[in-house]
C-alpha cells in the first residue's frame, strides 16, 4: 500500500510505525504468554490441591483477575499502582522511559489477567484425569510437587492444547489494550497514522492484515506441537498395543 511508504512528520515512513507497533504487540504477547504459563500452571495446579489455603488463594486469584475487566486492570496497575506504593518506588515506576512506562504495567495486566484464564484451563485439565493416578502416585510416596510435575500436568497440558491456542489467540487480540496507557503497539500505531493521513481504510486495513498474519502464524505453530505431541503419544503407546495384540 503506498500509504506505508510516504513520508511521515518525523522525516521516516509509515512503515517504521507499522513495524515498531509489530515489534511492541510481539514483545507483549510473548511476555504475556509466559507470564500466563506460569501463573496459569501454579494457580491452576493449586485449584485443585489438599491444602485448602491453596485452593482459598488460587480460587481467590481467578475470581479476582478473571472478572475484572482487563481495560480496568491496566489502569489500575498504570495509574494506581504508584500510588499506593512506598513513595520511592512509586516515583521510579513514574518516571520510568517510555515507552518502558507504559510496556510494563501492560505486561503485567495482560499476563495476570491471560494467567487467571489459563489456571482454570490447566484446573479443568487436571480434574479430567484419572483419579488412581494422584492416588498411585502418592501410594508410591512421591511428593506433591512430583506428582504434578511429572504425571499430572504433562497429561493435562497435552488434552488442554487447543483450548490454549485459543488462549493464546486471545492474548494477542488484547495486547491492544496497552494503547489505552500510552503503548505504540499495532492498534495504537494505526489510529496514529489516521490521525495524521485521514486515511482510515489504509490505516486499519494494514494493521488487520498484519494480525491476522500474526494469528495464523499462532494457530500454525500450535498445530505442529499438537500433532507433535500426538505422534510422540501414539509412539509411546505402540509397544504396549502390540503386546495387547
Amino acid at each position: 500500500m503506498e500509504l506505508l511508504f510516504e513520508t511521515t512528520i518525523d522525516g521516516g515512513r509509515y512503515i517504521d510505525w507499522l513495524l515498531s507497533g509489530l515489534e511492541w504487540t510481539v514483545l507483549l504477547w510473548l511476555g504475556g504468554a509466559v507470564i500466563a504459563t506460569v501463573l496459569g500452571i501454579v494457580v491452576g495446579s493449586g485449584r485443585t490441591a489438599r491444602s485448602l489455603g491453596f485452593r482459598v488463594i488460587a480460587r481467590a486469584y481467578v475470581q479476582v483477575f478473571r472478572n475484572v475487566p482487563l481495560l480496568m486492570q491496566a489502569f489500575l496497575w498504570y495509574f494506581v499502582l504508584p500510588e499506593l506504593l512506598p513513595v520511592s518506588l512509586g516515583s521510579a515506576l513514574k518516571q520510568m522511559p517510555p515507552p518502558w512506562g507504559s510496556f510494563v504495567p501492560a505486561l503485567v495486566a495482560v499476563g495476570t489477567y491471560t494467567g487467571a484464564r489459563v489456571a482454570e484451563q490447566i484446573r479443568s485439565g487436571i480434574q479430567s484425569l484419572p483419579k488412581g493416578q494422584r492416588e498411585a502416585a502418592f501410594a508410591l510416596g512421591l511428593s506433591s510437587f512430583t506428582t504434578y510435575a511429572l504425571i499430572l500436568i504433562p497429561q493435562a497440558l497435552r488434552t488442554m492444547a487447543p483450548s490454549l491456542t485459543s488462549e493464546a489467540l486471545a492474548l494477542l487480540k488484547n495486547t491492544s489494550v496497552a494503547m489505552t496507557i500510552g503503548l505504540l503497539e499495532l492498534t495504537a500505531q494505526a489510529q496514529q497514522m489516521n490521525e495524521f493521513t485521514f486515511r482510515t481504510f489504509e490505516s486499519f486495513s494494514v494493521v488487520t492484515v498484519t494480525y491476522l498474519v500474526l494469528s495464523l502464524l499462532i494457530y500454525g505453530v500450535a498445530e505442529l506441537v499438537i500433532r507433535r505431541f500426538s505422534s510422540t503419544k501414539k509412539s509411546a503407546l505402540a509397544p504396549v498395543t502390540e503386546s495387547l495384540s
